[in-house]
């Protein structure tokens, strides 16, 4: 069964909220520490904004409908948008490539990709563009 297209202003207000939580740990935090301090703090951040998100999820692969294996996803927000994280100087685009793959393995419809590591926030809003079966 093919699910109907994505429709992005679904999740603009959530994407923005964590995307505001995000942007709160780099104000405080800056740049400079390891993944796992962002995703602390990030996870305190959104629980203070009522932001249901499980941290360190693991999750299961599908190949053509076959769970294949599992991996741990950094952030799982409403069971819809996928949080991965970096702690590095710039993102490049094997890191696209993760949370592209991420969202076409876990059939989630939204990713964001988040890096703490810059001396600018980095983030990048992905959408699942072929659709579910």
């Amino acid at each position: 069964m093919i699910k109907d297209a994505i429709n992005l202003d679904d999740y603009r207000e959530l994407t923005g909220k964590i995307i505001g939580c995000a942007m709160q740990v780099h104000r405080v935090l800056g740049t400079g520490f390891q993944e796992v301090i962002y995703q602390r703090a990030l996870a305190i951040e959104l629980e203070q904004c009522g932001i249901v998100a499980q941290r360190e999820l693991e999750m299961p692969i599908f190949y053509r409908a076959h769970e294949i294996g599992s991996r741990r996803v950094d952030f799982l927000v409403n069971e819809t948008v996928l949080v991965e994280l970096k702690a590095l100087s710039g993102l490049n685009e094997a890191h696209q490539a993760q949370i592209i793959n991420y969202l076409e393995a876990y059939r989630r419809p939204i990713g964001l990709l988040i890096n703490f590591g810059a001396p600018s926030l980095e983030l990048k809003r992905f959408v699942k563009t072929r659709p579910v079966y």
